[in-house]
């Protein structure tokens, strides 16, 4: 059984608002006191959550609030919410860098943090310097980091300006030198934050690459933030939910991923607008879009060898000849399967008055699971977006055991993000001596 690494328990974070740095000292003389004869602190009352939806009325605001998880080592942790959902505070307490309110932390290991673009780098120092200085603070001897040395600059590909200050560096080699670092100074726990999003794509896949690496070659323990469901669900396997500075979910990646899509989203299989609010401009509104079957029901739960179509209504308020529908399919990680566009109707007269039109998602073709549909409106003369209402309706793909369906090629479950109906030609035996063409 692998041993716990990290141990966290009861962990709260509060901070002050509207105030500049440390709190005021009549605050902390008041809080000394209270501790000195043994009773609770009295401002710890006033915080609330971090709900960034709401006015707060108090002086404090919990950034985190009661968290107690466990990681063991070799784990890649993928850690998930909303933007203030206190993930990059929960980073900072682990690597030390601010310190907890209440509860406590047990990290056993060395930890490199990749946090921000600059973290640990000190911007007169050369690329080459601050490698030392990382190694060296990482509890490294030079002979140790020199090993590293060639493997780090490679991996960064920052040869040319190694002997230049990294001030001088863009943010995208500043990031690229910084996980290198991290990630090449045998560090027990690594934490990287969003900001490897600084990077391009191709650099982004080495570091998810390295991380994997990391994890399952070398046995360290990896803790990832990241927007990028597609990222999270290759790299981890275990995830943390925080919700408004608390634990929604923890446990097996892929249940934390559904369960924090589906929280932040509205799951519905139909929206309507009024002919004055919905999403357009002064050519065309969108009226309402949703999900049918062959019959144009509207329904929510489809089987796989069942058609979805996407029914769309809208309003034209002007005569117009420039006017295309257009339809983006996402999974319920955010990875953008497809796009389809109205072809047809291109150059097509419209009066002004109601229109619909249905796009037809073929069976046998999309995986299980829960699916979400972006719907658009677009001229190309100049090249306009009318409205773009993304992720406001979805569907659900079921593969009913009981029915003749595609589970005769796949036993379910697999990876992927479509599942057609293949087919497949009888196998042929050939002579030893024959080269089938």
């Amino acid at each position: 059984m692998s041993s716990i690494v990290i141990q966290v328990e009861n962990l709260s974070k509060q901070y002050r608002l509207g105030q500049v740095g440390r709190k005021t000292l009549s605050h902390d003389v008041n809080r000394w006191w209270h501790t000195l004869r043994g009773k609770e602190d009295p401002y710890l009352k006033i915080g609330e959550e971090n709900d960034r939806t709401s006015t707060s009325g108090g002086d404090y605001v919990w950034a985190l609030k009661e968290l107690s998880f466990e990681i063991k080592q070799g784990e890649v942790l993928g850690i998930i919410g909303k933007n203030g959902a206190g993930k990059s505070t929960l980073l900072k307490i682990l690597s030390r860098v601010t310190s907890p309110t209440t509860g406590q932390i047990k990290i056993k290991g060395r930890i490199a943090s990749l946090l921000e673009v600059g973290t640990g780098f000190h911007p007169d120092l050369s690329g080459r310097d601050n490698i030392f200085l990382n190694g060296a603070i990482l509890g490294m001897n030079r002979r140790e980091i020199a090993s590293k040395f060639d493997a780090i600059v490679d991996f960064a590909g920052v040869e040319k300006y190694i002997d230049t200050p990294v001030k001088r560096y863009s943010s995208g080699m500043y990031v690229r030198l910084a996980f290198a670092v991290a990630a090449h100074l045998d560090p027990d726990i690594l934490i990287v934050d969003e900001v490897l999003a600084v990077g391009d794509a191709e650099f982004q896949k080495k570091c998810l690459g390295k991380m994997k690496d990391v994890s399952e070659q070398h046995g360290r323990t990896v803790l990832f933030v990241s927007h990028n469901m597609d990222a999270i669900s290759r790299l981890c396997n275990y995830g943390l939910y925080l919700r408004h500075g608390t634990l929604s979910t923890s446990g097996k990646i892929d249940q934390v991923i559904v369960d924090y899509l589906q929280s932040e989203r509205t799951v519905i299989s139909s929206v309507e607008y009024s002919a004055d609010d919905g999403p357009g401009d002064e050519l065309v509104r969108l009226l309402q879009s949703e999900i049918v079957d062959g019959a144009l029901t509207n329904k929510f739960n489809f089987k796989l060898n069942e058609p979805v179509g996407v029914r769309i209504v809208f309003r034209v308020l002007k005569e117009t000849d420039d006017l295309v529908c257009g339809f983006n399919l996402y999974t319920n990680r955010d990875v953008h399967i497809l796009s389809s566009h109205d072809t047809y109707n291109v150059n097509r007269r419209y009066l002004p008055g109601i229109y619909s039109t249905i796009v037809w998602i073929p069976q046998n073709l999309l995986a299980e699971g829960i699916h979400y549909c972006g719907i658009a409106a677009m001229s190309y003369r100049p090249f306009t977006v009318h409205f773009h209402d993304i992720n406001k309706i979805s569907f659900n793909m079921i593969d009913v055991l009981i029915d003749h369906s595609v589970r005769d090629q796949y036993s379910g479950g697999l990876p992927g993000i479509i599942r057609p109906h293949l087919t497949w030609d009888n196998i042929e035996q050939h002579n030893s001596s024959e080269c089938p063409n």
